[in-house]
């Protein structure tokens, strides 16, 4: 079977699997106990977290290890709503936000009276950020904005949308767990006041994310009596998941370049080798400055992405029909509805994901099967 999901979960590093056994056997003190077994695990722990702190070009006391992308973003949104800089309870976000975003948002919306301002997507998969300066309000307390889109790979502008919310006194959260370990993320960090990552988005083990806090904010937990990660979450700490992460995050930062090159050759062979039913196709984010390379999002017009998607997988190839956390269910991708697609439209996006062991022949290969895939389809 080739994998063409990466977008999804990366298989586990082999260097972060080997970190991890040695600190599950080694290292496997409580960080809170005070005798040396459990200082040994705090060391070990905060070295990950001035690790961490460097690749994001961050202070290290805004770092708080979670156990993935969902909670990271669940912790992050309560943290900061207890800590605004304003009174008022209005929040924008967008449409195309994970689940994990938009179900808080409606709990915070059904029990604590919060009202919340949903942009969509332009149609080249981009936030409009007139969009955003028009449903500014003088009761907004916090945007919160993914950076990278993870259906169809688009890039937000996180920057300049922190420029606006420091001009409005609005905190920012955004969404980085598509984007980390992609691209460097720092200008990003400089721009918001909290962020969320998970590691096994750049092959590190499930389980394992951290949230980024601006130190500067005087946030209470959302859990009360948490006594790890100084108050921010409750349970004992995950010291060889956050170790393997730590060096899958350092891998990843080290090869990035690399990698993005690598990503770009196996996007243009995948493309050009659709040439045949060209006519059939519509990609989505197509920006190549404002576009992560390794995330195709795309329709073949007439057919259901759920059958192209079994085909491939009879075929030997595995795709996806969008965000893992949505397959399955029977809901359009949150990005199509962002994008204004619905209906019979909507149920034929598929995603093609690209990772580091993807090679330019298996993006082609990939590619010529859709093509055979969707002319057998059409002639039937």
């Amino acid at each position: 079977m080739k994998y063409f999901d990466f977008a999804a979960t990366c298989p586990l590093d082999h260097e972060a699997a080997e970190v991890y056994l040695k600190a599950a056997t080694a290292y496997y003190g409580n960080t809170s106990s005070l005798h040396d077994t459990g200082s040994q695990a705090n060391d070990l722990l905060e070295n990950c977290r001035n690790e961490m702190a460097q690749l994001l070009g961050v202070q290290k006391e805004g770092i708080y290890f979670t156990s993935g992308g969902s909670e990271s973003n669940f912790l992050a949104i309560q943290s900061l709503l207890s800590s605004s800089l304003k009174a008022g309870k209005h929040i924008i976000t967008s449409m195309a936000e994970h689940s994990s975003i938009s179900n808080t948002l409606i709990k915070l919306i059904e029990e604590q009276q919060y009202e919340a301002t949903v942009i969509p997507l332009n149609s080249a998969g981009h936030i409009d950020l007139e969009q955003v300066k028009n449903a500014v309000r003088k009761d907004t307390v916090l945007i919160s904005i993914q950076h990278g889109n993870s259906e169809i790979g688009t890039l937000q502008p996180i920057e300049d949308i922190g420029r606006l919310c420091a001009e409005n006194q609005i905190l920012i959260h955004s969404d980085c767990v598509h984007t980390f370990g992609k691209t460097d993320i720092k200008q990003v960090a400089q721009a918001v006041d909290s962020l969320s990552i998970s590691g096994h988005k750049f092959y590190g083990p499930k389980g394992a994310g951290a949230v980024y806090i601006h130190p500067r904010l005087n946030w209470k937990g959302y859990y009360p009596g948490a006594a790890h990660e100084k108050g921010f979450r409750p349970g004992t700490v995950n010291v060889p998941a956050i170790a393997a992460m730590t060096v899958a995050a350092q891998k990843a930062y080290k090869y990035l370049n690399e990698h993005h090159s690598l990503y770009l050759c196996q996007r243009e062979a995948f493309l050009q080798a659709l040439e045949p039913i060209k006519k059939n196709c519509i990609v989505y984010g197509s920006d190549a400055i404002a576009q992560l390379p390794s995330t195709i999002g795309m329709r073949i017009k007439g057919i259901e992405g759920q059958l192209i998607m079994l085909e491939c997988n009879r075929y030997g190839f595995a795709i996806s029909t969008g965000s893992a956390c949505q397959t399955g269910m029977q809901f359009s991708s949150k990005t199509m509805k962002a994008l204004g697609i619905t209906g019979k439209s909507a149920k034929e996006f598929i995603r093609i994901s690209f990772g580091w062991e993807t090679t330019v022949n298996d993006a082609q290969l990939l590619a010529q099967s859709i093509v055979k895939i969707v002319q057998d389809i059409l002639q039937s």
